[in-house]
């Protein structure tokens, strides 16, 4: 991708964990990457495309900041599911924005019924990795066991961060209730 996409892509993101998608103007995002509005276009032909291509962004940058987590060679699974995870509930401009715009662009998802097919490959795709991480853990359980486990954990973690963002949720206890239901899930594999 050039530079100039991304930082568009960049802008985008903040402007949308900003002001929300309804905010978002062609006009405002020039301003925010320091392009022209044509610019903008070109790359990206219309307000759709600008959506599409900031949740494909947000997503990619997500799997970049998780992809840097201490993998070591002898780290046990358990731990590099419960750290993956947990990179996700970071007090960083980085984490915070993108979980801000996720969070919005899912919300606009409702009634935008190509953004929603958007976002619903974008989260398969991360219950998908997560379930991967999960089966490590604990190869004992089943596919679909690894799946549901996923599924429920990815959603819970929307939801600890949405509570954490809006300060209705201290990092810190959103982060050891995380913890907790990998433990729980993990547990429930055993039995």
């Amino acid at each position: 991708m050039s530079d100039r996409r991304t930082e568009i892509l960049e802008a985008a993101t903040r402007v949308i964990a900003r002001r929300g998608v309804r905010g978002l103007r062609v006009a405002e995002l020039a301003a925010e990457a320091g392009v022209s509005t044509a610019l903008i276009y070109y790359h990206f032909t219309d307000r759709a495309g600008i959506l599409r291509r900031t949740l494909a962004y947000i997503s990619d940058r997500a799997d970049r900041y998780t992809a840097e987590r201490d993998v070591a060679d002898d780290l046990d699974p358990r731990t590099d599911l419960e750290q993956t995870l947990l990179l996700e509930l970071q007090d960083i401009p980085e984490v915070r924005e993108n979980s801000t715009a996720w969070g919005e662009l899912r919300a606009t998802a409702i009634f935008d019924p190509d953004l929603r097919e958007e976002l619903a490959k974008a989260t398969l795709t991360w219950i998908h990795g997560t379930a991967e991480l999960i089966s490590r853990a604990c190869p004992q359980g089943t596919a679909p066991a690894h799946a549901a486990a996923a599924e429920r954990l990815t959603s819970l973690l929307e939801g600890l961060s949405v509570r954490w963002l809006s300060g209705s949720l201290p990092l810190d206890h959103a982060r050891r209730l995380l913890k907790e239901a990998i433990a729980v899930e993990l547990a429930a594999m055993l039995d």
